[in-house]
């Protein structure tokens, strides 16, 4: 198993590829610097170490986490001409991609909770939403990820694979187990059970924060909705930038797409890898104003 090669499917850019190369690398440096200077900033002002901060901070950090496990990959294949890429590098990219799709949902339903909270149960919200439970959040999202997605990759890192094509830019988890030589039923099921899990859980939560929510503020007062305005307008853009380019890669991981055009495929497929990590950090810093008048006290 050491020794097989993914070999994944990629236009050839002949010496356009240095072009390219300048572009997504330009891109990784601005979603390394915007979100690792929003993490500096909420860790550095104590004004911001709030629940709804500190889960932007664990949102930050994933976007990090993600673009790392797409980008340094993406580069040497933009570079190669070759186009292939290891096993163990290969698992460990499908590892990457999807803990970090998992936790960015999960990150973005309690970040929902908090506001649910602090919108519908203001006077209860100290209490119900403590220092530790944020910490305790935080971690149960991180841990129960990476253990379900070792799960994924006990599974199929013994496969027997009769073949090493992958038609995508980066390893997916059913592109391998379609190489598999013998029956993967368990695979599929244990994809499908984690998928519907790590979805339709989060998504159900996320509807009813929002009817919660919105239930108060046709009822409140002017200034509750705009305080709900203000506090959940970056977190449904977020949300929905990111379904977006997460519903696509479901699609395309589960369904023949040699219809749709090579480049927009994979322009799509890259999709909720990149611009999430490019845009939240921009979004909330200009959204926020604490998060923008901290930025200013350090600039």
């Amino acid at each position: 198993m050491k020794s097989l090669k993914e070999k994944q499917s990629f236009i050839h850019l002949g010496h356009v590829k240095y072009l390219y190369f300048m572009i997504v690398m330009f891109l990784y440096c601005l979603i390394i610097c915007a979100n690792l200077f929003l993490i500096v900033v909420i860790c550095l002002n104590r004004s911001l170490h709030e629940p709804m901060y500190i889960f932007l901070c664990s949102l930050f950090v994933n976007e990090l986490y993600g673009s790392s496990g797409l980008f340094p990959f993406l580069l040497l294949q933009i570079l190669s001409d070759i186009h292939t890429v290891f096993a163990p590098f290969c698992f460990l990219q499908v590892f990457c991609v999807y803990s970090y799709g998992n936790i960015e949902f999960f990150n973005l339903t309690v970040m929902s909770y908090d506001s649910y909270l602090a919108i519908c149960c203001p006077l209860q919200y100290n209490t119900r939403m403590t220092s530790n439970k944020v910490v305790m959040l935080i971690a149960l999202i991180w841990l129960l990820t990476f253990l379900a997605n070792v799960c994924i990759l006990c599974l199929i890192v013994p496969l027997q694979l009769c073949g090493n094509f992958i038609n995508n830019v980066y390893c997916d988890n059913h592109s391998i187990v379609k190489l598999a030589c013998y029956d993967t039923t368990v695979n599929n099921i244990y994809g499908l059970i984690l998928t519907t899990f790590s979805v339709f859980g989060p998504l159900t939560l996320i509807f009813y924060t929002y009817v919660g929510i919105l239930r108060v503020c046709f009822s409140g007062s002017k200034q509750t909705r705009q305080k709900a305005v203000s506090t959940c307008t970056p977190h449904i853009v977020s949300l929905l930038n990111f379904s977006f380019g997460a519903s696509f890669e479901i699609l395309q991981s589960r369904f023949n797409m040699d219809s749709v055009p090579n480049m927009l495929r994979i322009f799509l497929s890259l999709y909720f890898l990149t611009f999430p990590p490019l845009f939240n950090p921009v979004m909330y810093g200009l959204k926020l104003s604490k998060i923008r008048v901290a930025c200013k006290s350090l600039t």
